[in-house]
């Protein structure tokens, strides 16, 4: 192990121990990283929807596990086979911790679906932290010119919803349905690139839609709603079957609708008619490194700004809590 200023021998963390149970702030011993690994002192990481589907147990793996997958962390140990980072060097670290590298998908660099996935606060404890361990081979080298509260959702509402918007293809006019921390984000790179928004919202949510528009959306509405023009593409960035069939009424024949998160509930039947016209529905699973080094190069062309709201580590269940009830403008970030 090489190390830089490895101090402290315990570490604090939020602690998911059972559905239905808050987070528990605890006192670990420190990790020490292994041969591929890195050891990060947690400078920030963003509240992800995907953290409210571990807890409320949608999606399941190792318990008791420390949530977190939008990881802003300065290097301060790594491994003997760690190449690519020095110490103090500052790096984010994703949903996607590590893949088994052997697989077909893995040998094709579509990692994202490989059969042997580690993800970062799922199945490895993550940034909910104060200090934290990531295989190096799966971090990204963060732009000095981005913070780190502001950077922390990059490394996933970015991330996948930069996933989600390439699936879009060559698509100009794209109906976005869920406005939070994802959206927002693309929402910037896709008007930047000459894209036309329109926001869905829950009905009534007035503060979101206003948001939307602020961000550089050109029509904002209550997801019941059909827009004042037909949809080339729509991404679902809410967690809710139900928008499927609506999104396929807005979009045109030959159109995509993309739903981007890991879990949604049940898609409601719908009248044939609706995806007829070979329209199609596709879903994103994960990311590829190869995601985040296009992802980072069009954020260098196209400056983004994340809307954040702050939070010490402490409050990782407020920041839970106000995230499920859509209180939240843009994202929540955890500063330990």
């Amino acid at each position: 192990m090489i190390a830089g200023d490895v101090s402290a021998v315990t570490m604090k963390a939020m602690e998911f121990l059972s559905v239905g149970s808050p987070l528990q702030l605890v006192e670990r011993p420190m990790p020490l990283p292994e041969a591929q690994e890195i050891l990060l002192e947690v400078l920030a990481c963003g509240v992800c929807r995907t953290d409210l589907h571990i807890i409320d147990g949608d999606i399941k793996d190792v318990l008791p596990i420390v949530p977190g997958h939008e990881v802003i962390g300065r290097v301060i140990a790594k491994g003997d086979q760690v190449n690519r980072f020095a110490i103090g060097d500052r790096v984010g670290v994703p949903w996607l911790g590590s893949s088994c590298g052997r697989c077909d998908y893995c040998c094709h660099r579509h990692e994202n679906l490989c059969d042997e996935p580690v993800f970062v606060g799922f199945s490895v404890d993550g940034g909910y932290a104060s200090h934290c361990i990531a295989d190096a081979d799966y971090c990204f080298a963060i732009p000095s010119t981005i913070d780190d509260v502001h950077a922390a959702p990059l490394l996933c509402a970015g991330l996948i919803g930069y996933r989600a918007f390439s699936m879009c293809g060559d698509a100009m006019r794209i109906g976005f349905y869920g406005f939070g921390a994802s959206a927002h984000i693309i929402a910037q790179i896709a008007t930047g690139l000459g894209c036309k928004i329109a926001a869905f919202t829950r009905p009534g949510d007035n503060a979101a839609q206003c948001f939307a528009r602020e961000v550089g959306c050109v029509w904002a509405g209550g997801s019941d709603m059909l827009p004042p023009f037909e949809l080339d593409a729509a991404i679902i960035f809410a967690p809710a079957g139900e928008l499927v069939p609506q999104a396929l009424a807005a979009v045109r024949k030959g159109g995509t609708v993309v739903c981007a998160g890991i879990h949604m509930s049940d898609i409601p039947s719908f009248p044939y008619e609706l995806l007829w016209g070979e329209r199609q529905i596709r879903s994103v699973a994960n990311l590829t490194r190869a995601d985040g080094e296009s992802f980072f190069t069009a954020i260098a062309a196209i400056p983004v700004q994340t809307h954040i709201e702050v939070f010490p580590l402490h409050q990782a269940n407020k920041a839970l809590e106000r995230l499920r009830a859509g209180s939240i403008t843009g994202a929540a970030v955890l500063v330990p």
